[in-house]
């Protein structure tokens, strides 16, 4: 697994928001130690209670899926997108 963290519009590392780049072709983005999204396979999937959680975690959330909040809603809305709990047990 890689880990590197996001860039900012001007190109600088970003404290505490980070993509990791599995060898099974899954990528993840991870705000502090929270996992919010999974892409793998072409699939979607979000945590179903911190996907939206503060304004930070919105936007690198929407930098990963290279979309708005609002495409997202209507993502899950249709069921485009997962929702489960990605962090089990983790608090």
């Amino acid at each position: 697994m890689k880990v590197r963290n996001m860039e900012s519009l001007k190109g600088n590392p970003v404290p505490n928001q980070f993509i990791l780049s599995g060898d099974n072709g899954e990528t993840i983005f991870q705000s502090y130690s929270t996992t919010i999204a999974v892409k793998k396979e072409g699939e979607i999937t979000l945590d179903k209670c911190y996907w939206n959680y503060s304004p930070t975690t919105s936007k690198y959330r929407s930098r990963f899926l290279q979309e708005s909040t609002a495409k997202t809603k209507e993502k899950i809305k249709a069921g485009v997108y997962t929702l489960t709990d990605l962090n089990k047990g983790e608090e």
